[in-house]
């Protein structure tokens, strides 16, 4: 059983949606799921196997995109094979670009497969890894990730990394701190992982579990995020329920702990843990016994604990936001995580293993290079998000490439400009590798872009419009390029302010 971001276990091993059926057998259609990219967001929506999905800015539709760029009924994603991406006619008409070799299916004007085709209330057939612009959000329909890591279906497919985990040990600290963990795995000891959001806390939980007892390791491993569920279901969920406990307990559930029997739990982001729920988790630590809630009599269990957080506990002790003697309970050992900024070795490593895997879930035949620029561009950054950070920018690079090589074209422009608002890109860039974002028209003469990027809630916001449109004599896709921002954005400040919409001069006769 594994957990999801939302908190949800199911039983681990289990055959995944999208597995291949045995030579011969009939084949069944395989898990996917569509990836919003809108601005530095990465949202994953789960698809269904058939029907129709509207996408937009509305929270009405079946996948809302809040962003300024995407309209409010913008798409509607057909399930049905032929897979099709529908437009419905909004102020910014979807783009489209294959992202496989057969550019057959999807005919460019211009013959390049860089290229965008433009579709304006048409229907249109897609493939997965197909790259969609609604606005200057990027979508792009994969195969689902239990799917995605499924084994290679024939020759030519991208090979899937060793042991099919993302386990990179280039970096001493790393390798020094799994051998730690492998100490300590086979014991029934208690294990608390810190460490910041991202850094890879359920990779090493899921290391040690491989590397208990072998009774233990053939166990379950089941995870729960603790932030991602209310108190009451929260104890629900660890604990069980008898029926009738509470309004909607129609059957007895066995909770998370009473299903790990035998294996292993990990309670991540445990630090998020509501006061009365310690007080229970305390007593299933010392007891090894847990109460279902409604129950009367307790369950003996045997599990194993492991659990993570990125808060600093001891301090959380201090507060008295956090039991002192559950937290004694918790870390027998402790093991913390250095950042991805303090491990630049394994950077190369991870960029070719998430490569690999976006190829494999976009269908891609072939796993492109990455280039020596965009390498360095990414060991340079300092990866506030970590692993997790570095996947989507990888997801997003393999995307948007669509040739044999990542170029720092295909990066978020923060990286390649160090946080400074980035240079129109020359008409050659733009044909390698298209940008995200709609493309803007050169500056007039004598609106020289050479100003910050406007930011939303500077005291100085309304005079900088106001200064840039007469600049720019009242043409607002000039005023919005020389304040850093979309047109669209701009017409929404223009509202926001309440300032006259600018009118163009009239020639003199």
């Amino acid at each position: 059983m594994t957990s999801d971001r939302s908190g949800r276990h199911s039983p681990a091993g289990a055959a995944p949606a999208g597995d291949r059926p045995a030579a011969g057998g009939p084949r069944s259609p395989a898990a996917r799921e569509l990836v919003v990219f809108a601005g530095d967001a990465v949202v994953v929506h789960p698809l269904p196997p058939g029907g129709s999905v509207s996408i937009g800015r509305s929270s009405e539709n079946g996948i809302c995109i809040n962003h300024a760029s995407v309209s409010r009924r913008h798409a509607v994603l057909h399930l049905d094979p032929p897979l099709r991406i529908e437009d419905l006619g909004g102020t910014n008409p979807i783009s489209v670009r294959a992202a496989r070799a057969d550019q057959a299916r999807l005919p460019i004007e211009t013959g390049k497969t860089e290229d965008m085709r433009q579709v304006s209330g048409q229907t249109i057939e897609i493939a997965p890894g197909d790259c969609v612009t609604l606005g200057s959000a990027l979508i792009v329909v994969r195969l689902a990730e239990a799917a995605a890591s499924a084994p290679p279906a024939g020759p030519g497919r991208p090979a899937a990394p060793p042991d099919g985990g993302d386990l990179v040990l280039r970096d001493p600290a790393m390798r020094a701190l799994y051998e730690q963990a492998y100490l300590a795995a086979p014991g029934l000891i208690s294990v608390l992982l810190l460490g910041e959001t991202g850094t890879g806390k359920e990779v090493l939980a899921r290391a040690i579990h491989r590397r208990s007892s072998p009774a233990r390791a053939r166990g379950p491993f089941l995870g729960l995020n603790c932030a991602a569920l209310s108190e009451t279901l929260l104890e629900s969920e660890l604990f069980g329920h008898e029926r009738g406990a509470f309004t909607g307990a129609l059957q007895t559930k066995p909770g998370l702990f009473e299903a790990a029997d035998g294996g292993t739990v990990f309670l991540d982001e445990v630090g998020e843990l509501p006061k009365a729920t310690q007080v229970k988790l305390l007593r299933v630590l010392e007891e090894r016994q847990v109460l279902r809630v409604g129950g009367r009599a307790p369950r003996s269990i045997d599990v194993r604990f492991l659990s993570a957080t990125h808060r600093d506990l001891e301090a959380e002790v201090a507060r008295g936001a956090f039991r002192e003697d559950l937290y004694f309970r918790l870390n027998g050992v402790t093991l913390t995580i250095p950042p991805l900024r303090e491990r630049p070795l394994d950077i190369a490593p991870l960029v070719q293993l998430f490569a690999i895997k976006a190829s494999q879930s976009f269908e891609r035949p072939r796993v492109p290079a990455v280039s020596a620029e965009a390498l360095s561009l990414l060991e340079r950054h300092a990866w506030p998000g970590n692993i997790r950070e570095l996947r989507n920018v990888i997801e997003r690079a393999v995307m948007l490439c669509a040739g044999d090589t990542l170029l720092p074209e295909h990066l978020p422009a923060k990286m390649r400009t160090g946080g400074a608002p980035p240079t129109p890109p020359t008409p050659a860039r733009e044909a390698s590798a298209p940008s995200s974002d709609p493309p803007e028209p050169a500056a007039p003469r004598g609106a020289e872009a050479s100003a910050p990027p406007l930011r939303q809630g500077e005291p100085s916001e309304k005079q900088r419009i106001i200064e840039a449109l007469e600049k720019c004599v009242g043409n607002q896709t000039y005023a919005a390029k020389l304040l850093g921002i979309s047109r669209r954005t701009l017409v929404s400040r223009i509202k926001e302010y309440d300032l006259p919409r600018p009118r163009r001069p009239r020639e003199k006769p």
